[in-house]
């Protein structure tokens, strides 16, 4: 995979990692209360934030909550747009050069933003904490990349994927 192909999955998995955090430190639970069940770590718990580094946190959201909202619909609309512009039935290149140029504005403002809400959380994050964080990440990629193949492992055959053809019998395994 080429490096420019990786940033838009490392931008979706710092987000998705900083948004679990965000919707905790919001729904902040006591200290002593359980984990959470489910898929995703009790962040703050296992992070032992402070109630005032909870606070820090949840303001860095609600600040950065309009524009991130903006941004990502914003980077949407530029998508769509591109889109359409490369799939139109008269192709206009100097018009899929503008869409393409949008596109690249959306999503530069986009990474901007939240490696900025990141930055701005990860400022509130104790040095023990941010070892913790990066552990929590680690392991939520190794948890990640597991699930991952193990969804590919179960999709059924299918034309382009290896498998039989619609109309065709599979062969009988080698004995």
């Amino acid at each position: 995979m080429r490096p420019t192909k990786l940033f838009p999955i490392f931008i979706s998995f710092a987000f998705a990692l900083f948004g679990t955090l965000a919707v905790f430190a919001q729904d902040a639970a006591p200290p002593d209360a359980k984990p959470a069940r489910g898929p995703r770590p009790n962040l703050l718990a296992a992070l032992g934030l402070t109630p005032e580094q909870i606070d820090q946190i949840k303001q860095i959201n609600a600040d950065q909550r309009p524009q991130l909202q903006q941004a990502v619909r914003r980077f949407r609309e530029a998508n769509r747009a591109l889109n359409m512009a490369v799939y139109a039935d008269v192709l206009n290149e100097l018009d899929v050069q503008t869409r393409l140029r949008e596109y690249q504005a959306a999503q530069s403002r986009l990474a901007g933003l939240r490696f900025g809400t990141e930055l701005a959380v990860r400022k509130v994050l104790t040095p023990d904490q941010l070892v913790k964080f990066r552990d929590l990440r680690r392991r939520f990629a190794e948890q990640r990349a597991t699930d991952q193949q193990q969804q590919r492992r179960r999709r059924p055959f299918g034309p382009g994927a290896g498998g039989p053809k619609p109309g065709q019998q599979a062969s009988a395994p080698p004995s």
